[in-house]
């Protein structure tokens, strides 16, 4: 195993990742109450292809030495320092809020060759990422470092999943442990989260985006999914079947063989795929 490397960001931050694969560049960069250790599973179908390297975000494994004060701007330069790293044209993949930190990398390097955002998390105007409710008691549960109820909390009434789904990666021990060490910046994260007209700014990425969807996700993530893909040219969306939020965990053939077909697309299709209904990718 790749004992790890760093990179260092625009504000000095330390920034761990580790290698795996020989291939073409990509970067996978987690989402929220987890770090790189999540995309395990999915790890060896992708490092038959591609040299992959998997980060930690700030304040979490590889990456706690970080500067102040703390933004979701801040994570972008991170993941824009690991995409120089690992060369050019770079295939870079974020899921839940690392698919935010993803977008956000866009404006900083001109080393991403594409980009899969899978199920990134804003406020919209049919959404509330987190109601005002919710927000005082993550509040609450982080005053008091009572870290076990505030991932519950981000779990159920952040990300929605259902009380069967949280069971079930509480039964997941190991996964439960490395959910709880990295639960202190669950709170930070959430108050981050922006807006979906926000994303306009991202209008002039210029590489090919395409938004993952689990099938079983919650019914709030296909269309906040699609309207993200009409603010950025050329993007698309396309469906997991059978898969909800976390598919690398579920089903990582199926989601390697989504990276995989969204690789091989070139030229002016590798951005505009043929839709279906409600603008899903067929």
């Amino acid at each position: 195993m790749d004992e790890g490397r760093y990179a260092e960001s625009a504000d000095g931050s330390v920034i761990g990742f580790r290698v795996f694969g020989e291939g073409p560049p990509m970067v996978l960069v987690h989402g929220a109450a987890v770090d790189g250790r999540s995309w395990a599973p999915l790890v060896p179908e992708l490092a038959e292809r591609f040299t992959v390297h998997v980060m930690d975000r700030r304040g979490r494994g590889l990456s706690m030495r970080e500067g102040d004060p703390y933004a979701l701007a801040r994570e972008g330069e991170d993941v824009a320092a690991v995409v120089e790293a690992a060369g050019r044209d770079v295939f870079l993949v974020g899921h839940s809020y690392g698919a935010l930190c993803s977008l956000n990398a866009a404006p900083h390097t001109d080393a991403i060759g594409r980009i899969v955002l899978y199920e990134p998390p804003v406020t919209s105007p049919w959404r509330e990422v987190a109601s005002p409710e919710a927000m005082e008691r993550l509040r609450a549960f982080a005053g008091e470092e009572d870290y076990e109820r505030l991932l519950e909390t981000v779990l159920r009434e952040v990300i929605r999943l259902s009380p069967k789904q949280v069971d079930a990666l509480r039964s997941a021990r190991r996964f439960w442990r490395t959910s709880l060490e990295n639960a202190p910046p669950l709170l930070r994260e959430t108050e981050s989260v922006g807006r979906i007209e926000e994303c306009g700014r991202f209008a002039g990425i210029g590489v090919p985006v395409r938004l993952l969807v689990g099938e079983r996700s919650p019914a709030y993530q296909r269309p906040a999914a699609e309207a993200i893909a009409e603010l950025i040219p050329g993007a698309d969306v396309a469906v997991l079947p059978g898969q909800g939020h976390m598919a690398m965990m579920e089903d990582p053939a199926l989601l390697a063989g989504a990276l995989s077909a969204f690789a091989a697309l070139e030229g002016p299709a590798a951005g505009v795929a043929r839709r279906g209904p409600r603008g899903v990718t067929r």
